[in-house]
Formats: structure tokens, sequence, C-alpha cells
């Protein structure tokens, strides 16, 4: 009789809808090296390998009437060239373009009339690389019997070592006839007639495929159809993630990816100083890059705000059945302390609510996990995604998978393996996904989220970069380099430096505008300092022989102009004392000329009284300073015509 499948498979073949695929991703990233690597020997090597992974070549069969769950069955015309299938990117092809790529891939769903699984030889990326884009159904990875069939592909050494299974021949297999479906039903009465425990897992079985028919038939209706999908998803998966989440919403068709590459000695470095797992660290770089990131978005975050996160966890095999890894994976709920703002408090917070499951005595260390055969990560990430979707499970936002992989280099048919992202599926009504992988001294994150609902993915990932580089911060060797201050994060620098740049634009105008006034005063006291004399002053000379009376009344008149010249002068220069310096060193003549003229100004401005009392001796002082200001005016004029050469002359006769 064939394997039937489980309730909780049939529950993820139910949930496994257009919107909601339920297939694990796996992006490798090879270096062919020096004997290349082509499509051939892809072929080859999966041909090789599937023996180790029967069930890769089967396929779900139903029952009649839904009177029990479906069963495995051989896939009678496989074609292992219809599963494995070549690709190739503009070369050189970036690693965005893979990406673009991998999220088109991903979104489409599997073909349930065949096994289910795919992979793409990706040909064209930059440096002469090229990637395998897999795509498992969690239905075919249980960790007992069946693994991913990325773990068997790869070897430790350069050479692909020929390892056919026991007693197999990779070419000699041949599939087991298909039972009719008059075997198939009364298989499924006998089994529910002697177990009644299998005939209640077949009457699960069969609501679970029911309640999976209304899910898919309520997301091609919608209206009331929609409601109906609704509800009945709802009784598969549980209770929905909480309606004010961020990262809660509806699932569309499509998909984006994301990736990240950080250094395993940076995370070890943190571990090292605050004495926590590379685990804690993990976490507490997603809790930050998260907060950072919807900060972004303008979302509002308080001081307590925190995700719920589901978390699996490795445990060691208790009463359960054993597995092929040696472990098992058991669910765990983890807060991530988005509102907290300091880096080293958010890490201690996780460390905090991860010690439960360390102290519970079941933890699996790290090393045990990275010294299975082959790349575990990949089986060990669909089986933490398959804990994620029970029946029954309580409020997420998001799941996270972290598996150490193996740090020493993988091969490929002779390909190295240089990069690993793992790319998780989404449930309904949640909108984020991360899968992190630790392989060769660098850990790799993988980001899947909805392409509709979340545009941003990139900035996502830069930001869980920058939450590393807080905490390294932290460390001694962080103290050695950083700066006195704590390094903002991205988002903060740049709003700093168009602050700084504002700042000092604004300065430059300012002391523009000052030199412009400096200027502007240093020409208007120069043509102040040198502007002509007032005609008054240009008067023909009188001859000597006239009397005292037309003496003192030119003299006053001499006065009378010497007075407002200075006046103008001393007022000009009174507005602008440091002005005036500036002007005086580059113009000492005319600052010679203005304290002249102002020296007598003073003394020949007196009252008119005193002036007709003591006229021969005001006559005497003018005949005095006529020598004076005659000098003075012919440093002030470039030129004199000949009547005032002829009037300075008649004035220096005694």
């Amino acid at each position: 009789m064939p394997q039937r499948l489980t309730p909780l498979e049939v529950s993820l073949l139910a949930l496994d809808t257009a919107h909601t695929p339920g297939h694990v991703g796996t992006v490798d990233i090879f270096d062919p090296g020096p004997d290349g690597f082509d499509y051939e020997r892809l072929i080859a090597l999966i041909r090789e390998r599937i023996a180790f992974v029967p069930r890769y070549r089967q396929r779900v069969r139903g029952i009649p009437a839904q009177l029990a769950g479906p069963v495995w069955v051989d896939d009678e015309n496989f074609d292992l060239t219809f599963h494995v299938r070549r690709s190739a990117l503009p070369r050189p092809g970036t690693l965005a373009q893979l990406r673009e790529f991998v999220g088109r891939v991903l979104a489409r769903r599997l073909d349930r009339s065949r096994p289910l699984w795919e992979m793409y030889l990706v040909e064209g990326l930059e440096d002469s690389r090229f990637a395998l884009v897999a795509k498992s159904h969690l239905c075919l990875v249980d960790g007992i019997d069946n693994v991913e069939i990325g773990q068997v592909l790869l070897d430790s050494t350069v050479r692909a070592q020929a390892i056919p299974a026991a007693g197999v021949d990779a070419d000699s297999w041949q599939p087991v006839p298909e039972p009719s479906s008059l075997e198939l039903l009364a298989g499924a009465l006998l089994e529910s007639a002697q177990d009644p425990t299998m005939a209640l897992q077949n009457v699960r079985g069969a609501l679970a495929s029911a309640l999976g028919m209304a899910v898919a038939i309520g997301e091609a209706v919608g209206g009331i159809g929609g409601a109906l999908g609704e509800l009945a998803a709802d009784a598969l998966r549980g209770q929905r993630p909480p309606a004010d989440s961020p990262l809660a919403g509806v699932v569309s068709e499509q998909r984006r990816v994301a990736t990240a590459v950080a250094s395993l000695a940076d995370l070890k470095a943190v571990r090292q100083e605050h004495q926590h797992t590379i685990n804690d660290v993990i976490l507490a770089m997603i809790s930050g890059g998260v907060r950072s990131w919807l900060l972004t978005r303008g979302e509002s975050i308080g001081s307590g705000t925190s995700l719920t996160a589901l978390v699996p966890m490795s445990v060691t095999e208790d009463d359960g059945e054993p597995t092929s890894l040696g472990s098992q994976v058991a669910p765990h709920l983890q807060r991530l302390p988005i509102g907290e703002p300091n880096p080293l408090m958010r890490l201690h917070q996780v460390a905090y609510d991860t010690q439960a499951h360390k102290d519970s005595g079941r933890a699996v260390a790290a090393r045990s996990l990275a010294d299975i055969a082959g790349f575990a990560p990949t089986t060990l990430h669909a089986l933490g995604v398959r804990t994620s979707i029970e029946v029954v499970r309580k409020q997420h936002d998001l799941v996270i998978t972290n598996v150490p992989g193996p740090q020493v280099p993988l091969f490929a048919a002779g390909a190295e393996l240089v990069a690993s992202y793992p790319i998780l599926p989404l449930s309904a009504g949640h909108l984020l996904s991360i899968g992190v992988t630790s392989y060769d001294g660098e850990v790799f994150f993988g980001l899947n989220a909805d392409r509709d609902a979340i545009g941003d993915l990139d900035v996502l990932a830069q930001c869980l970069l920058d939450c590393l580089d807080e905490l390294l911060d932290t460390t001694v060797r962080g103290a050695a380099v950083r700066q006195p201050t704590r390094k903002a994060p991205a988002a903060a620098r740049r709003a700093a430096a168009k602050k700084a740049a504002a700042r000092q634009e604004a300065a430059r105008k300012a002391a523009g505008q000052k030199r412009a006034a400096v200027r502007n005063l240093v020409t208007r006291a120069t043509e102040l300092g040198t502007r002509p004399a007032s005609p008054q002053a240009k008067s023909p000379a009188k001859p000597a022989t006239q009397p005292s009376t037309s003496q003192e009344e030119s003299t006053r008149k001499t006065a009378a102009t010497g007075k407002q010249g200075s006046t103008r002068k001393t007022a000009a220069t009174g507005k602008q004392g440091s002005t005036r310096k500036a002007a005086a060193t580059g113009k000492q003549g005319s600052t010679r000329k203005a304290a002249s003229e102002k020296t007598g100004s003073t003394k020949e401005a007196r009252p008119k009284s005193q002036a007709a009392s003591t006229g021969k001796t005001a006559s005497a002082k003018s005949r005095q300073l006529a020598p004076q200001k005659s000098a003075a005016k012919k440093k002030q004029l470039p030129s004199k015509t000949d009547a005032e050469r002829r009037t300075a002359q008649d004035r220096q006769q005694p």
C-alpha cells in the first residue's frame, strides 16, 4: 500500500494556493572553477544523487470521494529535464537581476500532477559564476526519511564522488505501478477499520482537503466566496496575525526578494564581548534592522513596541520518532524589541527571551547542526517552515529561521559554493519572512516579501547591516576605531549631512553679504574724502590792498566752506570707525587733508563778536593758514585753473 500523507502534509497541500505557494526556495551561487560547469553536468549529478531522496520522483495521488488523505505514488512519466531547467541573465548578470528572477520563479505554484520540485540553472552571472535556484514543496521534506535535494548534491571535495544508493543503480530505477482508484478506496476503508487512530487521521485529512478546496475557490471567486475562503483558511491556519501589525496585510500573487551578507567574525566578536550566542546576535540585528526600516516608512514606534517572531529551534529527540538529522525542530515564539533604541539593550532583551530555551536542556548546539553530513541548512529551513504552519498555533508577525552550516567550502561536481540564500514562503496575512544561513565564514540573509505591499525591501536588507555596525561599536574592537559618539543610522546621517550643508551655504551667503557691505562703505568713504570743494570757496581773489573788512568777509566765507566740508567728512567717518581705518590705510593723503581742514575749521569758526573785536588777529591767522589750505587743496584736486592759482598766490602775499 502506498505511503499516506500525514495530516500536517495534507494541511500544507490545502494551504498551497495561488497567493501563498507552499514551497521553500534556495539560491546557491557557485564558482565554476577551471573545469567549468554546464547543464549536462548538473543533470548527471542529480541523476546520480536523486536515489537518496526517493520522494523527488513521486507525486501526490488523491483518494476518491476524499474519504482519506492522499498518498505518494511513483511518477511513471518522471522526466528529470522537466524539473531541471536552464536559464540565463544578460552578461554580466548582477545580483539585483538574479533577485528579480528568483522573485518571479518563486511566486509560481508547483505542478500538482508531477513531483513537487523544480531547479533552475541560471548562467551569465558576473565573474563567470552561475546560480542554482531550487524550490521544493514543504510536503517533500519531513526530516525522517526525506531531506531536501540540495543536501545530497554537495561534497566536501572538489572531485565529485560516485556514491549511488546501496543496491540501486541510477539508471535502473523503475517506478512502482500506480494503484487503481478502487484499490486506494479499499485500502483507506481497511485502514480505518483496523486502526481507530488512522481513521481519525483520515477524517482530519479529508476535512483539511475540503477546507483547502474552499480556500482555493474563495481566492478565485472573491466576494462572499472569498469571505468563506478566509474562514476556511482561518480554520486551517489557526489565528491570523494581529491587525495592527505593520507586517500584516493581504498577500498578493507576486514576490520581492532581497539579500544581505555579513561576516561571521563580526557576529562572533559581538557574541564574545557580551557573552551571548550567535542566534541572539542575529535576532538583535533583525530587531534593530526592522526598527530602522519601519521608521523610514513613517511607522509610529513607541518605547514598548515589539513584534512577535516565530523562530523554530532545534531540540534533542525525546520520545519522538528518530530523524535522519539527529534532532527535531520545535516552534519558539520570540519577542523582538523594536521599540528599544539602544542596540546593546536590544541584544540583552533578546538573549533574556531565548534563555528559557537554553535552560530547557534540549537545545542543540550550533556545531552539532553544522557537522551534519552534506548541506543540512536546506532541509532544516524546510522543517522550520513546516513547524510554523501547524493547524493550531499562536499569533506571530513573521517567521525567522536561522540555521548554521558547515564552515568549510563545499562543491557540486567541482564547482565551489560561494553563497547560499534561503527564501522562505509567505503564509496568508504575513508580508515578510527572513531566512538566515551561515556558511564558510559568512552569514547570508534571504528576505522574501509581498511585492505589492513592500516595495523597499532593499532598504530593510541595508538596515540589517547598519544594525550590525551599531553592535560592533559596543565591542572592544569597535572602541578602537569608532568615533567619540555612537554612529547614527544611515537615515539620520543623511539628514545631518543635509543640515550641515544648509548651514554652510547660509554661512557662505552671510559672509558674501558682509564683504559686499564693507566694500560699499569703503567706496562711499573714498568718494566723500575725494569730493571737490564747494563753488563758494572758488570766488575770484581780491587785491591785497582791499580794506580789512573785505579780508574778514573772505575769511568768514572760507571758514564756513571748510566747516561744511569738515562736517560732511566727520559724519561719514563717524558712522564706520573700522571702515575709516581701512580707508585711511589706503588713502593716507585724503586722511591728512581731512584732519588739516578739521583743525582749521575749528580754529576759524569763532563767534562774530569775537571776530569783530579781534579783526587784525583773525586776519593774521587767516594769512598764516592760507598756505596750508592751498597745499591741502593741491593734494585734493588733481589740477587747478589759472584763476585758482592766481588767487592762491595773492593770499600768500603779506
